[in-house]
């Protein structure tokens, strides 16, 4: 197995240790999720750097990549979820959305076809994970109460409803770029349907 696929293999099995960590009740339990959640979000970047540098980009690694980043991104979110900090709802949105778009990547991977991942769904993972980043820091800040100033900055946020202003807006982008994924892969869309249609309802 490559490098690029090693990491981002890791990518996903570090990702029960960052929920497992996170509902942990101590701040050094609550670094150590931050740590290796950050460590996670850095095979992203390398493992795609890594590829392109050494000419090693395979359909398998084009597959395992992005499903690497919706565990991730899915199961840290479901976490803080459950934590209190925005309702579950929201993850269950961007869940659906995921699971559609990886049901059509999977068929254009078993029919050697390429789909085509818009700038809008690159965003959409970007602020996605900006917005995770926020809220380790308003998870970790939580236990700084008797600093005046961290307080202050924690109470704010709170008054606000900054997480879940936030959260909307991912959950927006998430529909939108889903949206837009199928309409630019429409073509794979219509083939799957045809296929599924001629196994659900054959012709004779």
């Amino acid at each position: 197995m490559s490098l690029p696929n090693q990491l981002t293999l890791l990518r996903i099995v570090l990702t029960p240790v960052v929920a497992w960590m996170l509902f942990r009740e101590t701040y050094s339990w609550k670094m150590a999720a931050f740590a290796v959640y950050f460590i996670a979000s850095l095979t992203d970047w390398y493992d795609g750097y890594v590829a392109r540098k050494w000419g090693i980009v395979t359909k398998w690694g084009k597959f395992l990549d992005p499903l690497a980043d919706k565990v991730l991104v899915l199961s840290t979110m479901a976490c803080f979820s459950l934590l209190g900090y925005f309702p579950m709802w929201m993850v269950v949105v961007v869940l659906v959305r995921d699971i559609g778009i990886t049901i059509l990547r999977t068929y254009a991977l078993i029919k050697g076809r390429q789909v085509v991942t818009s700038l809008l769904a690159k965003a959409k993972t970007f602020f996605q994970m900006s917005v995770i980043y926020l809220i380790f820091f308003l998870h970790l800040l939580a236990d700084h109460q008797n600093s005046s100033l961290l307080n202050k900055i924690l109470l704010w946020c709170q008054s606000i409803n900054l997480v879940i202003g936030l959260m909307v807006l991912v959950v927006f982008l998430t529909i939108v770029s889903g949206i837009t994924y199928f309409i630019v892969n429409r073509r794979h869309v219509r083939s799957m349907s045809v296929e599924l249609f001629r196994i659900f309802i054959p012709s004779n």
